[in-house]
């Protein structure tokens, strides 16, 4: 495919998109339809609307129209009107030609400023963000709106840094090593072949964000440790890797756990999959993580569909489920445990605010440590705080 083809497809799937499918699913829908599209056309496609998804709110200075979206995608990418009417000459499978409007628009003299085409978010969640982070925002924002970067988790059991670095380039893929953990590498060059490597397929390496690792290498030492909102389980074994620990998983939705056993056994680690009334008769435990279920934010470089479908309503229930599962699982700590709570948002009102309510309603609890990993850390952003209670006299 010719780059101005690629740009057709793209708005062919950014308009399904806008008409209610889900991005994946419309990306999907076009590959089957386009087996002409080799590999790397249909990366070079995928990029093209995922760029358009994280920065729609700039985007769509000529409407939300797939066309629109692209047209400043291109104008992004280049740096002339004729750069861009090139690829839009309407000949062979490319986007027919630009029109007197179209191409005012490609470099305004004055960009608008609104909160949503400067934070490329709702304008509620930009005003959400401001209040959470202050002079960080628009710096995180515009963070936000980059192609994230692949991190890898070294199982440190299995080998070194060095060990998985030198795997990895046998396979084509060039790693090196992240400050955020002492585990971590990001993957700078070819990282669509790391499912395929020896590395990966070892369990040498899992895939996981850098920040998400140092959480997990942060937390304390336990006998018996149980990861609550385990969803794929990766944070149990990043845990387990180094650890002796037990280790008990659990998710309100089961389903989500499928792929944790596989895993485990890759890694070299035995995590027992845990029921909600499991839980309960299984306790205490001396950690027990709550990894909950929020907006995302701090992720939305991966997910930046997120940010444009979520409600004020939507919001609201997630802040009530978080609640609720500081309720339920404070009584599964051990008296003298921690109960760690955490999330991948960078709003205020989901990480220190819920902690100051449990507290507040939760005689004995206190925050003993909490932390902030910022989208500009160069991981995904993160919250955690440990909740303990003194241990009854």
């Amino acid at each position: 495919m010719t780059p101005a083809a690629r740009l057709s497809a793209a708005i062919e799937v950014l308009d399904q998109y806008l008409s209610g499918t889900a991005a994946e699913k419309a990306l999907t829908n076009w590959a089957r339809r386009s087996r002409f599209a080799g590999s790397k056309d249909r990366a070079a496609v995928r990029d093209i609307v995922f760029d358009c998804l994280r920065k729609r709110g700039s985007y769509a200075r000529l409407g939300l129209t797939g066309r629109g979206l692209v047209i400043c995608h291109a104008a992004a990418k280049n740096t002339s009107v004729e750069e861009v009417s090139n690829l839009f000459s309407g000949e062979g499978h490319a986007p027919s030609l630009l029109v007197a409007e179209e191409k005012a628009a490609l470099f305004p003299a004055s960009p608008t400023e609104s909160v949503e085409a400067v934070y490329n978010m709702p304008e509620w969640l930009g005003e959400e963000l401001k209040t959470s982070v202050g002079a960080d925002a628009e710096a995180i924002a515009s963070g936000l709106t980059e192609r994230a970067a692949t991190f890898l988790r070294v199982n440190l059991s299995r080998g070194s840094l060095q060990n998985a670095i030198d795997l990895l380039a046998k396979d084509g893929v060039t790693a090196i090593p992240h400050d955020l953990a002492k585990t971590a590498l990001e993957v700078v060059e070819n990282p669509r072949k790391v499912a395929a490597s020896t590395a990966y397929m070892s369990g040498l390496v899992e895939l996981q964000d850098a920040a998400s690792q140092s959480l997990c290498e942060g937390l304390p030492a336990a006998n018996r440790m149980l990861d609550y909102c385990a969803g794929g389980g990766g944070k149990v074994l990043a845990y387990g890797d180094g650890n002796k620990a037990a280790l008990f998983a659990h998710d309100a939705k089961p389903q989500r756990l499928r792929d944790l056993g596989p895993r485990a056994k890759r890694a070299g680690l035995k995590v027992q999959v845990l029921t909600t009334d499991a839980c309960k008769t299984s306790a205490p435990f001396d950690l027990v993580l709550c990894d909950v279920p929020c907006s995302g934010s701090g992720a939305w470089r991966r997910s930046p569909e997120g940010k444009w479908a979520l409600t004020h309503d939507a919001f609201a229930d997630l802040l009530l489920v978080q609640q609720e599962i500081l309720r339920e699982a404070a009584p599964l700590v051990a008296p003298d445990g921690v109960l760690a709570f955490a999330t991948c948002s960078v709003f205020k009102r989901e990480n220190e605010d819920q902690i100051a309510k449990f507290c507040d309603k939760n005689d004995g609890w206190h925050c003993s440590y909490e932390r902030r990993y910022s989208p500009l850390e160069g991981g995904d952003g993160f919250y955690i705080a440990y909740l303990t209670r003194p241990e009854p006299s």
